[in-house]
């Protein structure tokens, strides 16, 4: 567990995270990050937009149903 202090950045509040937190989350200055509702009633931080993941599932759905379509499509 990493314990965080929450500061003042202008009229903004906001918290630093350590190096280790930063590469573990593979990220860096200006990179984004996620903070999640989970289902628990906390929060989770991820680098992973959870919209995308979305949008990729149902990329995934329609390239499945129209395999051969998209296959001659490519010729």
């Amino acid at each position: 567990m990493v314990q965080l202090k929450v500061r003042k950045f202008g009229n903004s509040l906001g918290v630093i995270l350590p190096k280790e937190v930063i590469n573990r989350l593979q990220t860096g200055d200006g990179g984004p990050l996620f903070l999640i509702e989970a289902s628990d009633g906390g929060y989770r931080l991820t680098p992973y937009d959870p919209a995308f993941e979305k949008k990729m599932k149902k990329a995934d759905d329609i390239i499945s149903r129209y395999r051969n379509t998209l296959h001659v499509l490519a010729k």
